[in-house]
């Protein structure tokens, strides 16, 4: 047995909806399937610096350092599950439910114990089907770090805890399977914080590509207005797409981020190559090590 300690972590719980009634339908399927789904997720949730912790049955419990990687591992996982799922009938289809918390756990070997964990897998039963749910304890540290909105869930009664867990849906998209949380929603008081929040992430990103283009502006501008036959600007116009981009990639959830931000930086050296051009294009040789590095980190994910 494993030294017993406690440690504050962010616990993610996940589990099937209707498995046993997939399990009725095409035993041999479905493990194929949930396997598929499984190692799918660990990829993601290793990814976003998460470790995975137990499997058990239909179910996986995961827990991450940072509280922003745990719910962005959980976007990226429902949204990679929403396109594999859109290609099989509407009967077949796995739909996972996720609950994330923060909470103080007991760390036993390789294995994680107590309330934290209980109120994560009790946030994971009351997720709608490829939904998310989190405690308020999670919401209050990313609810302007992830770019998606949340709806006020109210408390969440839970074994062993006193009091309710407040907690909210996470919104990844509309309509379809999300309705669940939205119609148990409808008859609790919501603060005007939580329905304000959908729109925090998006509009802070906007007002950065605002500053962006004010600045890329003024610099044409100077350059315009002082003009003396070299167009200078270019070189600060190409640093702020870089930054742009980067910004844009912290809390994009249509790539792999890191994959992505090797793409960004190989993309603005290949501009400088472009903007100093000589006759060479020494950019491959950078391009190529950006690459190997990206391959590389792929295939050990793999």
């Amino acid at each position: 047995m494993g030294e017993t300690r406690r440690k504050l972590t962010t616990i993610f719980c996940a589990d099937v909806q209707d498995y046993t009634r997939l399990m009725g339908a095409d035993e041999e399927g479905t493990l194929a399937t949930l396997k598929r789904c499984r190692d799918a997720m660990g990829h993601l949730i290793e990814s976003h610096g998460g470790r995975v912790v137990n499997t058990w049955g239909d179910g996986l419990i995961a827990d991450f350092p940072s509280v922003v990687e745990a719910v962005r591992a959980a976007v990226d996982t429902q949204n990679e599950l929403a396109g594999f799922n859109a290609r099989r009938p509407s009967d077949g289809r796995m739909l996972f439910r996720i609950g994330i918390n923060l909470g103080d756990v007991i760390v036993e070997g390789d294995d994680i114990y107590g309330d934290g964990v209980n109120i994560a897998a009790r946030l994971q039963t009351s997720a709608a089907p490829g939904g998310i749910v989190i405690s308020s304890t999670v919401y209050d540290q990313v609810r302007n770090k992830v770019a998606v909105g949340f709806e006020f869930l109210g408390p969440l009664m839970v074994k062993n805890v006193d009091q309710g867990v407040p907690s909210y849906a996470v919104r990844i998209g509309g309509g379809g399977e999300e309705a669940a949380p939205a119609e148990r929603a409808a008859a609790r008081p919501q603060p005007a914080s939580a329905s304000m929040d959908a729109a925090r992430p998006v509009s802070g990103g906007r007002r950065l590509f605002a500053v962006f283009g004010v600045i890329a502006a003024v610099l044409i501008g100077i350059n315009l207005l002082s003009w003396q036959g070299v167009f200078w600007a270019r070189f600060p116009l190409l640093v702020l797409a870089v930054v742009a981009a980067l910004a844009w990639n912290r809390d994009q959830t249509w790539f792999d981020r890191k994959t992505a931000a090797f793409a960004i930086v190989a993309l603005g050296i290949i501009g400088i190559n472009m903007l100093t051009w000589e006759g060479r294009f020494w950019a491959v040789w950078p391009t190529l090590g950006l690459a190997a590095a990206a391959g590389l980190r792929w295939s050990l994910r793999r």
